[in-house]
Parts: C-alpha cells; structure tokens; sequence
C-alpha cells in the first residue's frame, strides 16, 4: 500500500551514533482516530526495534535500533507500517541526544516570549531557507515564529479557542511538510525513553 514515506532530515541519512542507538519517531497526522498506539507498538517492534514505546496519543515512538541510517530506520517502520496498519505516516526521526541537547539548550529561553505561551518545536523535513531564516521572528495573532535553523523552527503561542493561529502560521512559513510538537511533548520524549530503555 503506498502512503507518505519517512523522511531521512540528515542529509547523508547516516548519523553518527553508538552500536545500539535511541530514536524518537514523530510521525504527523496521527490521532487516535486514525492509529491505536498499541498497534503502533507492535509495527515498530515488528520491524525489527527493541524497547518500543508510544508516548502520548500523537504519533511519538522511541526505540532502539543497531541501524545508523535514518533512511534504513525509516524504510523498516514504513514498511512494518504498511502491513500492520494498513497504511503509513510522514515520519520523522531524531535520536535521543538530539532531542536531550535542544531541552538542554533551551534557546527559547534567549527571547521574550510573552508569559503564558505555550512553547513549540517544528521539526522540518528539509533545511529551512537561509534567507528565510532572516526574515524571522514573525508574529502574526498571538503565534511568533522566532527562530528556525537547520531542520528545526522554535515558536510560541498564547493558548485561545477555536483553531490554532500557530498552526496556520507554521504552514503559511514552511508548507505542510513539518512535524510540530510541544516543548512538553519533546520532555515527555526524552523521559519516557529514558525510562522504557534503561
């Protein structure tokens, strides 16, 4: 069955990486209406990981996997997707580290984002424009896009109701093709991956 494929952010798609290596799989679109986590599980554990686990109900998937290539990784849940769920997500993948390194970095700390903000990490599947890149910050409502470079785009948003103004400003920035998760959704990534693979 075709679908989206996963994307491989890297480049070369080989990331340097010890023999037995932790990943986040963040895939895009899903919900609980359309994916059961626990089936999720199971894909990925049928692809060949070990120490599988799904956090929260968006989509998130730590594992470890001997694979130093992204392109690899994201061939075999694809394809393990494909025959256990019917179908496929746009994925993708950032290891463990990674992840710790922006929580530990925190550059959003560097500007004034106004109290109350929710904070947002937009992973994109391909290096953002340079000149782009110097067009930010970009406030539009109570959404801000302050920063983006490399593959990923740092941005807040004041919590209101009816549909998200950070949504639409992310995808009239940077298209469609991007994965955004919460700053508190990444901490959840990197602890329950810490825990489930200790």
């Amino acid at each position: 069955m075709s679908g989206p494929q996963s994307r491989d952010v890297t480049g070369d798609g080989v990331l340097p990486c010890s023999a037995m290596t932790r990943y986040a799989a963040l895939l895009r679109g899903v919900s609980p209406m359309n994916c059961k986590m626990d089936a999720l599980t199971r894909a990925f554990t049928a692809a060949g990981f070990s120490d599988v686990a799904t956090v929260l109900s968006s989509g998130n998937v730590v594992f470890t996997t001997s694979s130093q290539s992204t392109s690899e990784i994201g061939a075999m849940a694809d394809k393990a997707m494909a025959e256990h769920l019917g179908r496929t997500f746009e994925t993708t993948y950032r290891t463990i580290d990674e992840l710790q390194g922006l929580l530990d970095r925190d550059p959003l700390a560097g500007f004034d984002v106004p109290e109350g903000s929710k904070r947002v990490v937009s992973f994109l599947y391909e290096p953002v424009d340079p000149a782009l890149a110097e067009t930010l910050p970009v406030t539009v409502d109570d959404a801000t896009i302050w920063q983006a470079a490399g593959t990923e785009a740092l941005v807040s948003y004041l919590p209101r109701p009816g549909d998200p103004a950070f949504m639409r400003l992310i995808e009239k920035t940077f298209g469609k093709n991007v994965t955004t998760r919460t700053w508190d959704t990444v901490t959840k990534i990197v602890a329950r991956s810490s825990k489930h693979g200790a």
